[in-house]
């Protein structure tokens, strides 16, 4: 063992999951950004970058170095600013496509992990206005986190003062305590922020870890929710999945006044979430349709994070969140029947311990040998079409290194084989939407935001039918305003009109569902599940799915064992969930004939695909 990995920290289990997840048809980052409408002083960009990112979370000044399975934070001793902050100017015109195609080139280009890796690009010649385009590996955090880190590198006062050093004070020096407590207190005011957030717009269902362990301290309800991950079946098959190519493409919807979406939610029985959800779910249908793919009796599944971190615990870093699936009805028309059957799939989920499930499938993830884990990724990918995430900003315009934040906007990594990442971001009174996508799929990423754009006009007619809107003038979707036009805001930009009011359709279909006895699951799950230890850590038992069984036994010494993993949620709690399991037979294909029936073949060994289906 070399000197650097003796001393390194290692990587949690469920950040080296997302690491391993790295491929080059789908990079694991997580990208942001920031629209000024006005230029930024580089200096002070740079020393804000310094002094409030690189030394207040070391993790920005740490490489990754792997040794086998295991993967380590190591400093990078030859840690240089400059290799992560690159200034460019877009070529004239200088317009938002030119700057969706510069996105969308580094949206397709790997990090370099000889480095920490994060990387920003300050980009001039957007309009009047500038952007800063932030680039961050998911093993280094997630939403909940990133979002401190954000918040905690801003300003609320325009006229704030600039950025300097944080105090260094020796140890047990007349000010050390000093500077100690009050770096601890700022961490957590920041936090604080964040809570307060969430609350705010009405997510801290979906934020705070406490729903969740209660939860999962019921045995048969998460051996239950176990069962129902394993027991979905593949995603249908739609112009969002398929194979991955490199080329990646984003866009992003004008901004849309909360304001709305909270009258909306009032109006017709909803909340923040259920309104955005059920626009974005009408986009997905337009977009199909406008492909001509059939959409009658179609639901496809979103994979949604879900918090499991103490919010108080945000500056920490990291990722500390689960998975559900969320089936979104795409064959109901009525915006008013899909708000209301969105809801209830949401509610339903929420009173399980899925999320922490799934965290603890990621956890094992991270445990086991990278070319399981490929696997086992392209299994639970195959069972959604999307990752759908809303992530609430600060409710008031902040500023980044003096200068006002018009557009605040980021993007989520997929996995397996889906090509379409869905993110919801507020930010000062209003909610922008994210698209990105992979090009061989979805090439025109921008469709689905118009058709979000009108979905929501949709739904504020109706609204209308209910309530008179406090606002009639914020009717339509605009940007922030400011003092000078931010590019965002160009008077060529599309003109959303209202459609005319739809009378609902009374077609309603079955909700996707698989019905398992809580009772009966924990025994069911004995057929869906193995244990096997790794040679270099018998002790640590992991899952393989059943398809797996002869890609696994290569790389296993120790027979199948029966384990009960415990999930650290935080540094008082833990929840067990019990998954005692069996070896499985292999499985048929799970491909579906041009006839429309399901193959007859056995998949092949490492696939849920026969020879003849597999891509």
């Amino acid at each position: 063992m070399s000197d650097s990995i003796r001393y390194g920290i290692p990587l949690g289990n469920v950040d080296t999951a997302w690491l391993h997840m790295e491929d080059s048809t789908n990079l694991m980052m997580v990208s942001g950004l920031f629209i000024f409408d006005k230029p930024v002083d580089f200096t002070r960009l740079r020393d804000t970058v310094q002094y409030r990112w690189v030394e207040r979370f070391s993790r920005f000044r740490h490489k990754v170095v792997r040794q086998g399975n295991k993967a380590y934070w190591i400093t990078d001793r030859n840690f240089d600013l400059n290799s992560h902050i690159h200034r460019i100017a877009l070529p004239p015109p200088g317009d938002k496509t030119a700057l969706q195609d510069f996105i969308s080139d580094l949206m397709s280009t790997p990090l370099d992990f000889s480095k920490p890796l994060w990387q920003m690009h300050y980009i001039e010649n957007y309009g009047e206005g500038s952007v800063l385009l932030m680039r961050l590996h998911h093993c280094i955090a997630d939403g909940i986190a990133l979002m401190h880190v954000m918040l905690s590198s801003t300003d609320t006062d325009p006229d704030a003062p600039y950025p300097t050093p944080p105090e260094r004070q020796e140890r047990h020096s007349p000010g050390w305590l000093e500077s100690t407590l009050r770096s601890a207190l700022g961490m957590v005011s920041t936090a604080r922020k964040v809570t307060d957030t969430l609350i705010h717009e009405g997510l801290e269902t979906l934020t705070n870890p406490s729903h969740a362990l209660d939860l999962a301290s019921q045995g048969a309800s998460a051996a239950a929710a176990l069962g129902k991950i394993l027991l979905l079946g593949p995603d249908p098959h739609t112009v969002y999945k398929g194979s991955l190519g490199v080329s990646k493409r984003v866009a992003w919807s004008q901004a849309i006044p909360l304001a709305n979406v909270k009258l909306i939610g009032k109006a017709l029985g909803g909340t923040v979430n259920d309104v955005l959800l059920t626009a974005m779910t009408g986009a997905l249908r337009r977009y199909m349709e406008f492909r001509d793919d059939p959409t009658d009796g179609i639901n496809i599944r979103a994979m949604v994070p879900v918090n499991l971190r103490p919010l108080e615990e945000a500056y920490k870093l990291g990722n500390r969140f689960g998975l559900i699936y969320l089936s979104l009805p795409i064959y109901l028309v009525d915006p008013r029947e899909r708000l209301h059957e969105l809801k209830q799939r949401m509610d339903d989920i929420k009173n399980t311990p899925e999320a922490l499930v799934a965290f603890q499938i990621l956890n094992t993830l991270g445990l086991m040998p990278i070319q399981v884990a490929d696997q086992m990724v392209n299994i639970f990918g195959m069972k959604s079409s999307a990752v759908m995430t809303n992530v609430p900003g600060p409710r008031q315009a902040v500023y980044f290194a003096g200068q006002k934040i018009v557009t605040n906007m980021f993007w989520v990594p997929q996995s397996g084989r889906m090509g379409l990442g869905v993110s919801i971001f507020s930010y000062n009174d209003t909610v922008v939407l994210g698209i990105a996508t992979d090009t061989g799929l979805v090439p025109d990423p921008e469709k689905i935001n118009e058709y979000f754009e009108q979905e929501f006009v949709d739904l504020l007619a109706f609204a209308q039918q209910t309530q008179t809107l406090a606002h009639p003038a914020l009717a339509a979707p605009t940007e922030p305003a400011a003092a000078t036009p931010a590019p965002d805001q160009a008077a060529d930009s599309p003109t959303v009109t209202p459609a005319p009011v739809k009378q609902p359709r009374r077609r309603r279909q079955p909700v996707e569902t698989i019905a398992v006895d809580e009772p009966a699951a924990t025994a069911g799950v004995e057929d869906l599940m193995q244990a096997l230890a790794v040679p270099e850590a018998p002790a640590v038992p992991l899952l393989v799915h059943e398809t797996l069984i002869e890609t696994a036994v290569a790389v296993v010494a120790e027979p199948p064992v029966l384990f009960t993993p415990t999930v650290p949620i935080n540094g008082t709690h833990a929840a067990q969930i019990e998954m005692p399991v069996t070896l499985a037979t292999p499985q048929p294909c799970v491909a579906v004939t041009k006839s429309g029936r399901s193959c007859k073949n056995v998949a092949l060994a490492g696939s849920a695909y026969c020879r003849v289906h597999q891509v």
